[in-house]
């Protein structure tokens, strides 16, 4: 889901956004966000409670790599957030809201990284349940 609403903001953003894109990026942004969250509990709860266990998780060099990588896409989401909902006032008046080509340029290129985040996020939870660079 997290990965889908990314997708869905990155072609949602273009050159002009009209007032039915704006209404679909404030609910697939906010969706991102609850997707997010889940993603963050459901993790510390798998950490803690379930799966192979704290000990095997703080030996993982994948799993610092993933934790940061969580936190840097979670402060890069911010930017984008910020944005959308700056634009609330003008989609509650049925009207799109004005953005510059350099906000879009500037929340297209967050929205690439951030993508490029969640694969290797992606890449870096498979070689963590594989043992890959387990420190001792």
């Amino acid at each position: 889901m997290l990965f889908a609403a990314l997708v869905v903001e990155f072609v949602l953003i273009k050159d002009e956004i009209t007032l039915r894109t704006a209404q679909r990026l404030l609910r697939i942004d906010a969706a991102f966000g609850i997707s997010a969250g889940v993603v963050l509990v459901v993790g510390i709860l798998r950490v803690i409670f379930f799966e192979k266990g704290t000990d095997y998780y703080l030996h993982s060099l994948p799993f610092f790599v993933k934790i940061s990588l969580f936190v840097i896409l979670g402060l890069l989401s911010i930017y984008p957030t910020v944005k959308f909902m700056a634009w609330r006032p003008a989609v509650k008046q049925g009207q799109p809201p004005v953005v510059d080509a350099g906000t879009l340029r500037t929340l297209r290129r967050v929205l690439h990284i951030e993508l490029a985040g969640v694969a290797l996020l992606i890449l870096m939870a498979a070689m963590m349940a594989r043992g890959v660079w387990m420190v001792e």
